[in-house]
């Protein structure tokens, strides 16, 4: 059984929560405020799950215990995320979970992290939850029987009305770090989902990291909010695929999709497909258009995220989809996204350089 603390007792803090309950782990969910304490136990977790599981532990974060955790999540706002992090590392946990998006995207403390993480010897993950999923996997295997890959998009397009309902005691975007693409929100922080599933097939696919980025967002700025509504990306990976990520915050119904091209056919994905449902379809050579459905609920989602962890942390799984390194990846191409739409011009990505503002160069 796994000791899990988990920093924030929003949205995801709940979610991840309850995962590691339906697993059988012991939870501590800790928070700087005792009315989000409350919140937890009183409204969130009952109305999601039924009733409040009296086995969860509550704590503000300067009463919670320290050490002794097998798992750390940090599921509080991007701009709190690598500090919490790498306090969390002198706990000397087997392993860290730091929610979506890593980070803002100035990058800061970014280097320092991964650096940290490589002497500590924990593993590290970023909650990008979707390429543990079965329909991302499904579509990755259905896209390694083309021939060859012409081209790859991903769209997560959704208004963001939805994560408001989720977050009753948030009035709209003004109210959290959503309304400020400096602090991690915006379309292209929030919905980054897209980029790192672009990743995450290209690199399954054998197409390599992204190297360049050319994006165009639209900025909604007012005395309240500073954010992107509208994230749209060129991409260029090491081998040469071109393809595009579109992310927004307006969309509605929602779309969540994405399609692997090849000269003799596609797979295509649609998450949400229907209620509960996700849908695969593929088809290649001469074969007719084949599809799968795949099941799942919302807590699948986090279970599925946290029994992924389990299998590295036990060494069942070497090389994880979830790892810090793919995480620190996607906040590259969303910082370079931001660079190239500030400046006009396409951005290179030099890894070499580490996951620092250096590593952006204009072309």
């Amino acid at each position: 059984m796994y000791n899990v603390k988990i920093f924030g007792a929003g949205s995801i803090g709940n979610h991840l929560a309850h995962a590691s309950r339906s697993l059988g782990w012991n939870v501590t969910i800790c928070d700087v405020d005792q009315a989000a304490l409350d919140r937890t136990k009183q409204t969130i977790y009952p109305t999601r799950y039924g009733k409040w599981d009296e086995a969860i532990k509550l704590s503000l974060v300067k009463d919670a215990p320290r050490g002794g955790f097998d798992l750390v999540v940090i599921g509080t706002p991007p701009d709190s995320h690598l500090s919490l992090a790498l306090g969390a590392l002198a706990e000397k946990p087997k392993a860290i979970l730091v929610e979506k998006p890593l980070c803002p995207p100035n990058l800061e403390q970014a280097q320092t992290l991964h650096k940290m993480v490589i002497e500590s010897g924990t593993f590290a993950f970023v909650g990008y939850d979707h390429v543990v999923g079965k329909a991302a996997q499904e579509t990755l295997q259905a896209g390694r029987q083309l021939s060859t890959i012409e081209t790859i998009d991903v769209e997560f397009r959704e208004h963001w009305g939805g994560i408001f309902a989720a977050h009753p005691w948030l009035q709209g975007p003004q109210d959290s770090y959503l309304g400020f693409w400096k602090r991690g929100g915006g379309a292209s922080g929030e919905h980054s989902h897209a980029i790192n599933l672009w990743q995450f097939l290209s690199g399954g696919l054998g197409k390599g990291r992204i190297i360049e980025v050319s994006a165009t967002l639209d900025y909604v700025q007012t005395d309240m909010v500073e954010y992107d509504k509208l994230c749209l990306l060129s991409l260029r990976t090491e081998a040469g695929l071109l393809g595009r990520v579109v992310q927004d915050v307006i969309t509605s119904p929602s779309r969540k999709w994405a399609r692997i091209q090849g000269n003799d056919g596609f797979a295509e994905l649609t998450i949400g497909h229907q209620p509960g449902v996700d849908r695969v379809d593929w088809k290649t050579g001469g074969d007719d258009t084949q599809f799968r459905t795949i099941q799942k609920t919302r807590p699948d989602d986090f279970i599925w995220e946290l029994q992924h962890i389990e299998d590295v942390m036990t060494g069942k799984t070497k090389d994880s989809v979830l790892s810090l390194e793919r995480g620190l990846e996607t906040m590259l191409v969303v910082a370079a996204s931001h660079l190239s739409s500030a400046k006009k011009r396409t951005v290179r990505i030099d890894y070499r350089k580490g996951y620092t503002p250096e590593a952006l160069e204009l072309l």
